[in-house]
């Protein structure tokens, strides 16, 4: 029982968490974005960046 109630808590904690990454194109993520090495981005990042915080 003990571990079945730490396991959902973890489940919780994990969502709550990923829920609060800024949304694709908003003014914060594009700042995060600026602030990342630009060596560690995805090809994905780079087009979005582009696409929504140079390009507007």
């Amino acid at each position: 029982m003990k571990k079945t109630i730490t396991l959902l808590g973890l489940l919780v904690s994990v969502t709550l968490m990923t829920a609060c990454a800024p949304e694709i194109g908003s003014d914060a993520w594009c700042a995060g974005m600026e602030n990342k090495p630009k060596g560690d981005w995805t090809g994905n990042e780079a087009a979005d960046y582009a696409k929504h915080c140079v390009f507007k």
